[in-house]
């Protein structure tokens, strides 16, 4: 590509009068660059290290760059962030790729179902390693889950549908009998309000052809229930009237406790939180701040449901390592 070409795509000030006037490849990690390449960094010591490696140009937005080389390229931009993804637009309209931003229950079922995993790239949320991710990849279809890194690459982000048809059959909080696709999945480790999230990821695997398999399914790290005794021992399902519901998020909370509401007025519940968290229904959750203060609290309050928010599981040290971290 050639240097005016990068510097009227990344809308950058051309600062020198180089000798180069193409440049090979781009990257954004100066382990990577190779003779010939266009580099995105404000680091000095970075920029330094690309230049020894063979750089053609730099792009980078900090004004105290002390450029040590005149005859490469020197594109100056506003934000280097900006500028990058303003390249990877180009770059994905000539690949013709797909990107859709999915919720992170969706990504973690999407990951779970799947069987195999050509042709579609599972995004990070470092905007660094998602530039190298589609200069990279030859797949055409982008998965993610932050809003704002895919709102750079495409303005008009596609989110699943609900196309498929599919409904609980029977349900217990920790349990879900449901029927999709014209055949019923019995008792899997599901939460009745977490079947949606699955209906739209396998209706996004139908459209787009991905291999997957429903039998697959575990508790994802959103919401992973264990059984415990008095002692916070793991018992196993259905050996125990103690739960500890191990959640990253407040909506499974809320859901979860409008679900007991409807179904088993009996269950006492309680919510464990970080300092401070404010949840929709609850005046004041039990606050920890450490994990013997949260131990304490679920050793010494009745309860048969115990959601707790960020905390790790490890807390209960025998959990057996029975569900997807997915």
């Amino acid at each position: 590509m050639k240097i005016e070409d990068i510097v009227n795509l990344t809308d950058g000030v051309l600062t020198n009068e180089p000798q180069v006037q193409a440049i090979a490849a781009a990257t954004v990690f100066p382990s990577k660059v190779e003779h010939g390449d266009l580099f995105f960094s404000s680091v000095q010591e970075d920029i330094d290290k690309a230049i020894e490696q063979g750089a053609y140009a730099i792009v980078y937005d900090n004004k105290e760059i002390i450029k040590k080389d005149d005859e490469i390229a020197w594109i100056e931009v506003s934000d280097i962030k900006l500028a990058a993804f303003k390249l990877i637009r180009y770059v994905t309209l000539k690949k013709e790729a797909e990107f859709f931003l999915l919720e992170p229950h969706e990504m973690s079922f999407l990951k779970m179902i799947l069987t195999h995993k050509s042709n579609i790239a599972f995004m990070a949320d470092d905007w660094r390693k998602v530039f190298e991710q589609i200069l990279n990849s030859d797949d055409y279809l982008f998965v993610g889950t932050d809003k704002e890194l895919l709102g750079l690459i495409k303005p008009d982000i596609k989110k699943l549908k609900d196309d498929v048809e599919g409904y609980l059959i029977g349900d217990t909080l920790f349990k879900s009998t449901f029927k999709v696709g014209g055949y019923v999945y019995q008792e899997k480790d599901l939460a009745p309000f977490h079947l949606d999230y699955l209906l739209r990821v396998v209706n996004f695997c139908d459209t787009y052809s991905l291999p997957y398999d429903i039998e697959r399914i575990k508790y994802t790290r959103h919401f992973i229930p264990v059984f415990i005794d008095t002692n916070l021992q793991s018992t196993g399902q259905g050996k125990s009237d103690r739960v500890a519901i191990f959640t990253d998020n407040l909506d499974d909370i809320s859901r979860a406790r409008e679900y007991i509401k409807r179904s088993n007025n009996w269950v006492k519940s309680i919510v464990l939180t970080p300092p401070k968290t404010k949840i929709e229904g609850i005046d004041r959750p039990h606050w920890f701040e450490t994990e013997d203060e949260l131990k304490d609290i679920l050793k010494n309050i009745h309860f048969n449901y115990a959601f707790i928010y960020k905390a790790d599981r490890s807390i209960l040290n025998t959990i057996k390592e029975e569900y997807s971290l997915f």
